[in-house]
């Protein structure tokens, strides 16, 4: 990566990493940035970034690009199509190929767009959160976050 921006958040820093055209990861991790400045485009996400966390923005807007399969693409493409504020079970989201839920979780840990890729939309079939990169109390206050942003309640006090 050419270009980095890091941000503090409500649940942590988050490091966003760009070339001239994409933004390549947007994550939790620990990286060493110092020797990278900020461009157009990682100032940018970090804005729209911030934006989500004030609960004034539910769509990104800025172009990305992950390394990954075709068939990781796939399942990184179908994750934008989950609404804000919403979930799926992971057997509802491979619904389209069943016998790849596996391969399908698989392919959602691997997502390295952490918040704009959605993938702490998916739960488990039971409704209970399971697998998330970030730490499942980051999947907890995410999904509690667009559901206050979204007026579908609070799903927990917070102090």
């Amino acid at each position: 990566m050419d270009y980095a921006s890091v941000i503090e958040t409500p649940i942590g820093k988050i490091t966003i990493l760009a070339d001239d055209e994409f933004v390549h990861a947007v994550t939790f991790e620990e990286k060493e940035t110092s020797d990278l400045p900020e461009n157009k485009l990682t100032i940018n996400v970090a804005k729209q970034l911030k934006d989500y966390f004030n609960g004034t923005l539910r769509d990104f807007d800025f172009p990305m690009k992950q390394k990954g399969t075709d068939f990781q693409q796939e399942v990184w493409q179908n994750l934008l199509a989950i609404p804000y504020g919403e979930t799926t079970s992971y057997a509802k989201f491979s619904a389209h190929k069943p016998l790849a839920i596996r391969a399908i979780a698989a392919a959602n840990g691997k997502n390295n767009i952490a918040i704009v890729v959605p993938c702490h939309r998916v739960i488990g079939s039971n409704g209970k959160l399971v697998g998330y990169a970030g730490g499942l109390w980051r999947k907890q206050w995410l999904l509690q976050h667009e559901r206050e942003v979204t007026h579908q309640g609070q799903t927990e006090l917070k102090f």
